[in-house]
């Protein structure tokens, strides 16, 4: 049995084993770098006037919301604010709150009602049921973080549809920003379908009931309403439409955050992060940025440090070569926000890692005197820490 190979790609540090769609062409550039390219082809003054034409249809004539914009409180949800209160229309914001917002991002987040002038709702559950599904979804796919992908993209739809609401506006197509899963020639939309098979890992809140019940953990019908997409019919009946801004408006984060500090009081991280350099993401959940992307490092064998730099190597203000370095130094940190994360859900260190090690792609790792290897950016292999997994469990890794 040969030792898993992964593919990097030449232009960026993107990687195979991604966790979302990602193919390379024949010179070895993968197809996010390819469709950010087509960012420099489009007409983006005809895309804008698409967007002015498009936002006119949904102009209400009876005093209710304009559209809803679902908000963490980032910098991309301040510049989304932004942009559709320049062209006058009154938007609901949507918030799904799941108990792990950073203090800057509470601030961020209170600071961008009052500073636009708008209306906010909130979902918060109780904390009982998070912890609940932190250990289940934890168990089950190795996303303790389910639950707020989940109820960002379900709770806002819920929402337009109880008040009537049909256009939706969302920011960026992440699996197209950072993976070129669809081309900028294709005006995607949101839809149910991107929602459960990439957004949701193609888990959907009756799995969550039915691994609770063998976990020993359960969960009731009766907690997940938030979790439940509204039925096709509902959803036809008051027309809802979800619209990714950066289909009209050329999208670059390293932008807006700037932006917003200058014009709105946005304001970015006071404290460094383990896992990335950057500061002024993800502040809406604590453990974003730490122990969920170990979690992807620990599958897929890469991390927050190679999203970013991906993405500032595509921007021009980084090199191939510096991002290569700042991932040597970031990718396989294990984040201290994890015991926070341990006493929150009752579990121990070692609980945690064997629970990790059952979700190692063996695309990417492989075992070596019981520790796990992996092939790295720079032309090495590497050995990263203790296999937690029992012998029998060790099978399909490689062993030498």
């Amino acid at each position: 049995m040969n030792k898993p190979e992964i593919k990097y790609c030449k232009n960026c540090t993107s990687v195979s084993s991604s966790a979302i769609p990602l193919e390379f062409n024949e010179e070895g550039i993968c197809s996010g770098c390819e469709t950010n390219e087509e960012k420099n082809d489009v007409n983006w003054e005809r895309r804008r006037r698409l967007f002015e034409n498009l936002i006119d249809d949904y102009r209400s004539l009876d005093a209710n919301y304009d559209c809803i914009i679902p908000v963490s409180g980032g910098k991309d949800s301040y510049w989304q604010i932004h942009l559709i209160k320049e062209y006058g229309l009154n938007p609901l914001l949507v918030t799904y709150h799941g108990n792990n917002y950073t203090e800057v991002g509470v601030q961020n987040l209170i600071n961008m009602r009052e500073v636009f002038n708008v209306d906010h709702i909130f979902y918060t559950p109780s904390i009982d049921l998070l912890k609940k599904m932190n250990r289940t979804c934890q168990r089950l796919m190795g996303d303790m973080n389910w639950h707020a992908h989940a109820g960002i993209f379900t709770y806002p739809v819920r929402v337009a549809v109880e008040k009537k609401i049909p256009l939706m506006v969302w920011g960026e197509h992440g699996f197209m920003d950072l993976g070129g899963m669809h081309s900028y020639k294709d005006l995607v939309e949101f839809t149910y379908r991107y929602r459960h098979e990439h957004c949701l890992r193609g888990y959907e809140w009756s799995d969550i009931i039915e691994a609770s019940k063998e976990y020993e953990d359960e969960i009731f019908e009766r907690e997940m309403i938030q979790w439940k997409y509204p039925a096709d019919e509902e959803i036809e009946e008051v027309g809802v439409r979800g619209i990714f801004i950066s289909n009209f408006f050329k999208w670059d984060a390293n932008e807006h955050g700037p932006l917003m500090k200058e014009k709105y009081g946005f304001k970015e991280a006071d404290f460094e992060f383990e896992r990335t350099y950057r500061k002024m993401s993800n502040l809406d959940d604590m453990h974003e940025n730490g122990i969920h992307d170990y979690m992807k490092w620990i599958k897929f064998g890469y991390g927050r440090a190679t999203d970013h730099t991906t993405k500032d190597i595509r921007s021009g203000i980084m090199t191939r070569k510096e991002g290569i370095e700042v991932i040597k130094k970031m990718d396989s940190v294990k984040p201290k926000d994890i015991y926070r994360w341990l006493k929150y859900v009752g579990w121990t260190e070692e609980e945690f890692d064997y629970v990790a090690d059952t979700f190692r792609d063996p695309r990417v790792w492989w075992i070596k005197k019981g520790k796990w290897w992996k092939n790295n950016i720079w032309g090495t292999p590497s050995e990263y820490g203790k296999v937690y997994l029992k012998k029998e469990e060790q099978k399909k890794y490689y062993q030498e």
